[in-house]
């Protein structure tokens, strides 16, 4: 423990940007090994650059082809950054809870398992489905009187940027809530996240909600719904891996951050 609060916070950002991306960060510098237990405190930040990308890929695309096009690359843009790390453990997360019914040990396991099983593809397949045709939409439709002359694809655009670090924000209170699931030698990535301490806490909150608050605030949508309803999703979420698992995963993680990312785009759509 006295390592890991001695590490640098730079370091620690800079693991962060390694762990959430495949961007060559690492040839800037290589963090030690105990900065990794700590990217959780820089995950929404990532998600500035992830949702940035993504962003720009669907504003600038669509000005040149046509919007589902434009939407689709911008989310292959967002899968070559990360690895698709996060749709990897979707699918685990999908197969082991479908698959290993109320055991534990099954469910682990099959998380573990680098296979790929029905209920991961179907849910792939219906999350990207959903992931592009609200992006669609919300690019697509008419927006309402804003306070801003914003059109359906900046709307969108600032969606993006908005609720992927607010995702990632909302979920790192998993890692508050809940201890790890497995053993450290047992994960997946050879890392536990490290509990954030409140200032870390605040930091997590500052990272996620400031782009959100520009949105809420240039576009003028409900704050309560678009809040609240990607939130609850998220509770929902943590009493049902809690019951199952009593901790989470890497997986449970990268699940619940895409499942509570779409929630956005959906209310906004509802919006």
């Amino acid at each position: 423990m006295i390592a890991i609060d001695q590490t640098r916070w730079y370091d620690r950002l800079l693991a962060a940007f390694i762990f959430f991306t495949r961007l060559p960060f690492w040839r800037m510098r290589q963090p030690p090994k105990q900065a990794y237990d700590s990217v959780v405190e820089y995950w929404p930040l990532t998600g500035w650059l992830t949702g940035g990308a993504m962003a720009a890929t669907l504003y600038f695309g669509s000005m040149v082809m046509p919007l589902a096009v434009a939407v689709v690359l911008a989310v292959v843009v967002r899968m070559l950054i990360t690895g698709a790390l996060h749709e990897d453990g979707l699918a685990d997360f999908f197969d082991g809870f479908g698959g290993g019914g109320t055991d534990r040990e099954r469910i682990l396991a099959i998380m573990k398992d680098s296979h790929i099983g029905t209920y991961g593809v179907l849910a792939l397949i219906v999350y990207l489905l959903l992931l592009t045709v609200s992006l669609c939409a919300i690019a697509d439709g008419e927006t309402p009187p804003l306070p801003f002359p914003v059109d359906g694809r900046g709307m969108a655009a600032l969606a993006i940027l908005a609720a992927t670090p607010f995702a990632r924000m909302v979920t790192a209170q998993l890692v508050m809530m809940m201890p790890y699931a497995r053993r450290e030698d047992e994960a997946k990535a050879r890392t536990v996240y490290r509990r954030p301490s409140t200032v870390a806490g605040i930091s997590l909150a500052v990272q996620g909600l400031l782009p959100m608050a520009g949105f809420l605030w240039i576009t003028g949508l409900r704050w309560d719904m678009v809040l609240f309803i990607p939130a609850l999703v998220m509770y929902f979420l943590y009493l049902f891996i809690w019951r199952r698992l009593r901790g989470y995963t890497g997986d449970c993680c990268g699940a619940v951050c895409l499942l509570v990312e779409l929630t956005v785009y959906l209310v906004v759509c509802a919006l």
